[in-house]
């Protein structure tokens, strides 16, 4: 694996908010796009709000995911260590956004913490590298 990889995976995660959030607006009818927050705001459709809050989740992530991969590059953190972490990331994530969405809230819960412990690993390796 190249670091290419691990920016390949900050791209995805950088776009996975919007997959959350399209999905919300596609779940019911009628979307505002005058109000869009006050249109969220005034849905109780479960499914729309899971989706909602997966994307607003997916937003909170992104930045400590981001600043780990470049923190850890900038430290000289092996390649493979770092494309190996940004990859169990995104796909913690993309389970994370599903999770959230069908309701399955032990699989989000676990799926977070695992997306968590590779930022803290990232960023660990990161200040430990540096000399």
């Amino acid at each position: 694996m190249t670091l290419s990889t691990a920016y390949w995976c900050v791209l995805i995660a950088a776009l996975l908010p919007y997959a959350w959030v399209g999905l919300a607006k596609a779940s019911v009818p009628r979307y505002d796009n005058h109000d869009p927050r006050g249109w969220i705001a005034r849905q109780d459709h479960p499914r729309l709000r899971r989706a909602y809050n997966a994307h607003l989740n997916a937003l909170e992530a992104f930045a400590p995911f981001a600043a780990g991969v470049v923190l850890a590059q900038l430290a000289g953190v092996a390649h493979d260590r770092i494309a190996m972490l940004a990859i169990a990331f995104v796909a913690l994530r993309l389970v994370h956004g599903v999770a959230y969405v069908a309701d399955l809230a032990l699989l989000r819960s676990l799926a977070w913490f695992g997306g968590i412990g590779c930022v803290i690993a990232l960023l660990v390796q990161a200040a430990t590298s540096v000399s």
